[in-house]
C-alpha cells in the first residue's frame, strides 16, 4: 500500500485515526503499533515475522546494553551480526551464490528470497540506536510499545 493511494487514504489512514482517538490514552502506543505492523505487512505479510523479531532483537539488546556494563560489548556484537546478518542474506545472498556459481561452474540454487521493505533503512536505524546506547549518548528505551513504533515508524 503506497501512502498516496486511495485504499491508504480513505480507508486505512481514517479507520486506524479513528480506533487511535476512541482509545484510551495508555493503549494509543498500541494502537501505532499495531497500524504500523498492518501497513508494513500489507505488501508481503510473510515478512511481519521478520519486522516482529527484529524489533524485538534489538530492543533486548538495546536493554542488555544499558543494563550490564561488563557484557555490553557481548550484545553490541550481537546486534551488528543480526543486523549485518539480515542485510547480507535478504540483499546479497543471490549475489554471491551466483558470483560462486559463475567462478566455480557449479550450480547451487539461489534463495530467491523477497526482499523487505525498508530493510537497509531499518536496520542501521537499530543499528544506530543500540550504538548510541552502548557510547551513552542514549538511555535504552524501557518501553518496549515506545521503543517498537519509534521503529516501525522509521521504516
Amino acid at each position: 500500500m503506497v501512502f498516496s493511494s486511495i485504499p491508504f487514504l480513505y480507508y486505512f489512514l481514517p479507520a486506524v485515526l479513528i480506533v487511535y482517538f476512541l482509545t484510551p490514552r495508555k493503549g494509543k502506543n498500541a494502537v501505532l503499533l499495531i497500524g504500523s505492523l498492518l501497513f508494513y505487512g500489507w505488501g508481503e505479510p510473510k515478512l511481519l515475522l521478520l519486522m516482529a523479531a527484529t524489533i524485538l532483537t534489538f530492543y533486548l539488546c538495546g536493554l542488555a546494553i544499558g543494563k550490564s556494563e561488563r557484557h555490553k560489548k557481548l550484545w553490541l556484537t550481537v546486534s551488528v551480526c543480526v543486523g549485518v546478518g539480515l542485510l547480507g542474506l535478504f540483499k546479497y545472498a543471490d549475489f554471491f551464490l551466483s558470483s560462486f556459481n559463475a567462478l566455480t561452474g557449479l550450480s547451487l540454487p539461489l534463495l530467491k528470497l523477497a526482499l523487505p521493505v525498508g530493510i537497509s533503512f531499518f536496520t542501521f536505524q537499530s543499528l544506530g540506536y543500540v550504538f548510541d546506547v552502548y557510547s551513552g549518548k542514549l538511555e535504552a528505551e524501557r518501553n518496549f510499545f515506545r521503543y517498537a513504533n519509534n521503529f516501525s515508524l522509521r521504516c
